[in-house]
């Protein structure tokens, strides 16, 4: 997830350089749009650090995209079909996964099958390690510094929606233009096209799919339309990517840390008028306490949770005919529209079938005799007794 840059803090100060304990790894997570980098390369040139990107996306590795590997061919496959072919080698993690995540079971079947070991059990190697934790294995750096970039979420999108306008300014069009024509043009005109792997998936490209593949080949209003559509587009999924991003934060490192989890520092970097003062000082002050070996006079983030939430436990809503993995998400599939919807739908339904019961009862007890008179008058056997 592009959620994070790190920078290995050097300091260049004559009185740190003598200095024999390590140096911390400063990781700087947050959702796009929040500053990582900025904030990155001020510490790195205040500092002397060595900066690291750690976006998934940074390079596009499309000579490797002919190559088909295991995983990619297990994802042609049914999802159904792969969660039962789980379920066989590896009921624990089938469990935890719902059967239409195709991309998570197939990466659970390719380690079985490249390994030979579960990946549950590979799994749970990791956190019995020495350091190891529910969060994973041992940590690869022995000292590491968190700082999280927040920001208020309506002024997040507001700042989203204008980087989106400005990369357009800067020239978007041509580079996308440019991609096309040289990696997806001809995959395009086979419907061959894959965005699901590689640079392919990243946010960006596969927005304007519809204006790339018809351009030059519709009326000019309709190009137009075309454009729109994926401009709004972009700027939709880089919010809902941003969301994402800060609750993989927020649940990977904030609301179950685990015993050895590091502590990660808070900076709110709402206002960019005053990233000077509640941004870069800050997070220099928590820095360098890191490399003097001292405890920060920031207090780390935490957020409650509760002790018995199961991130795990698998439900099954057969009204909206669905598998919600995890508490907190069957707690929000129980409230939300799509599942209240559904369940007014069976209540008018079972209202209805009532109705008719109740009439059609009614309607048999309503029945009369065409002819009256004294009881037995109109009974032939009587007539005939008489």
């Amino acid at each position: 997830m592009a959620a994070a840059a790190a920078a290995r803090a050097v300091p260049v100060s004559p009185t740190l350089r003598g200095l024999k304990r390590t140096l911390p790894l400063v990781v700087i997570l947050g959702a796009t749009g929040t500053g990582k980098s900025t904030l990155a390369l001020q510490l790195g040139q205040r500092l002397g650090g060595e900066i690291v990107s750690a976006d998934s996306m940074q390079s596009p590795k499309v000579d490797t995209e002919q190559v088909v590997d295991q995983k990619v061919e297990l994802e042609k496959e049914d999802s159904h079909v792969l969660h039962s072919r789980l379920r066989q080698v590896d009921p624990e993690m089938a469990a935890k996964l719902h059967p239409h995540d195709k991309r998570k079971v197939a990466r659970s079947l390719q380690v079985f099958e490249e390994t030979g070991v579960s990946h549950s059990e590979f799994l749970h190697r990791q956190h019995s390690e020495e350091g190891g934790s529910p969060l994973g294995g041992p940590l690869k750096f022995p000292n590491p510094c968190i700082l999280w970039l927040h920001a208020d979420q309506t002024v997040l999108d507001e700042r989203l929606d204008k980087r989106v306008d400005d990369m357009l300014a800067a020239g978007l069009l041509e580079e996308l233009r440019d991609f096309h024509r040289r990696y997806n043009q001809r995959n395009s005109s086979e419907n061959s096209q894959d965005y699901q792997h590689g640079i392919f998936q990243s946010i960006g490209f596969k927005e304007f799919h519809e204006y790339l593949i018809t351009e030059g080949k519709c009326t000019p209003e309709t190009s137009t339309q075309l454009l729109k559509k994926g401009i709004e587009a972009l700027k939709q999924v880089t919010k809902r990517y941003a969301r994402k991003q800060n609750r993989w934060v927020k649940n990977r490192f904030l609301s179950r840390p685990g015993p050895r989890a590091p502590p990660v520092y808070g900076l709110e970097v709402s206002d960019i008028s005053k990233w000077e003062d509640s941004v870069f000082e800050p997070a220099l002050d928590i820095v360098q306490s890191f490399i003097e070996g001292h405890e920060p006079a920031a207090t780390p983030v935490r957020i409650p949770y509760n002790e018995t939430e199961n991130k795990r436990s698998y439900h099954v809503c057969d009204l909206c005919d669905r598998i919600i993995i995890g508490d907190r998400e069957w707690a929000a599939h129980v409230k939300s529209k799509s599942h209240l919807h559904q369940l007014k739908k069976r209540r008018l339904a079972s209202d209805a079938v009532s109705t008719t019961k109740s009439q059609t009862t009614a309607s048999d007890c309503d029945i009369e005799p065409k002819e009256h008179g004294s009881p037995g008058q109109n009974d032939p056997d009587l007539k005939r007794s008489t």
